[in-house]
């Protein structure tokens, strides 16, 4: 009995030191991804690549692929490839390791959920080293997807939290709720707006821009849940506090940045990427 009536009132402290744990992880993390976006060249290849590569394994880890050292070894060094050959300009060869990454861990594996994983990864690594190509509007544009995925999970926490009511989609992902997914919404439009205001962009298609990578954002993190509660696993991993794995943290950003990317290129080529989403 004594358990029963204990454990309601633990519940709150746990929120209370899980959001703890959330915020000082932001505090450290995202810093961190801001200089090395500022920083560009090199140090955001190194970041975006290291982070590709635990993406890869986690996801190895989630999906309960084999995770022999070929088939872990064979997916990062591809990865790293993708990366130094993107730093370096040479799209063709990096679109080469990348098919031929995605080949070799599966055939490896003898699974598509590997094949996927890293096709998973390469992606977000080829889309955010693309968004930052542009060295005029690269770094605003880079920015942009960063601030709309975090504010999109900030105010997606706080409303739902809040606010409560219906699902939003409770077979994949039974904490999530239309208040959430709005208030995420609004976060993001607020951010855009910034934006304009800051003569950063124009007001609608920074809006328009800012809501289309808040829908990316939450189907991403929809996505991850879906992945995990189909091989029955809570979080990818438990390397940041409050949050999880890689995963867990990344799941928004990783489909926001590729359609980002997607956007730039359809309108402004491999080397205008950022300048595209930009300036309309």
């Amino acid at each position: 009995m004594s358990e029963q009536k204990t454990a309601p009132a633990a519940a709150p402290e746990q929120a209370s030191h899980n959001l703890f744990m959330r915020v000082a992880a932001a505090l450290v993390l995202a810093p961190l991804a801001i200089g090395a976006a500022y920083a560009g060249g090199w140090f955001w290849t190194a970041l975006v690549t290291l982070a590709a590569i635990g993406l890869y394994i986690e996801w190895l880890m989630v999906v309960s692929a084999p995770r022999e050292i070929g088939v872990v070894a064979t997916g990062a060094i591809a990865l790293a490839i993708t990366g130094c050959c993107l730093a370096l300009r040479e799209l063709d060869a990096s679109l080469a390791v990348l098919v031929l990454g995605v080949v070799a861990t599966g055939l490896l594996s003898q699974r598509l959920w590997t094949a996927a994983g890293f096709l998973y990864a390469a992606t977000a690594l080829t889309a955010s080293l693309l968004v930052r190509f542009d060295e005029a509007e690269g770094l605003a544009a880079l920015v942009l997807v960063l601030l709309v995925v975090w504010a999109t999970d900030i105010g997606g926490y706080f409303a739902g939290r809040r606010l409560g009511g219906p699902k939003l989609w409770p077979r994949i992902s039974p904490n999530k709720t239309w208040a959430g997914a709005l208030g995420g919404m609004g976060a993001s439009l607020f951010v855009a707006g910034g934006f304009a205001a800051l003569d950063l962009g124009k007001t609608l298609p920074m809006l328009l821009l800012g809501a289309c990578l808040s829908v990316a954002s939450q189907l991403g993190d929809l996505f991850e849940s879906a992945v995990k509660r189909r091989f029955g696993v809570k979080d990818s991993s438990h390397i940041i506090p409050g949050h999880g794995g890689l995963m867990d943290r990344l799941d928004g950003y990783v489909v926001a940045i590729v359609l980002a990317a997607i956007f730039g290129l359809l309108r402004g080529g491999v080397d205008g990427v950022g300048r595209a989403l930009m300036v309309w």
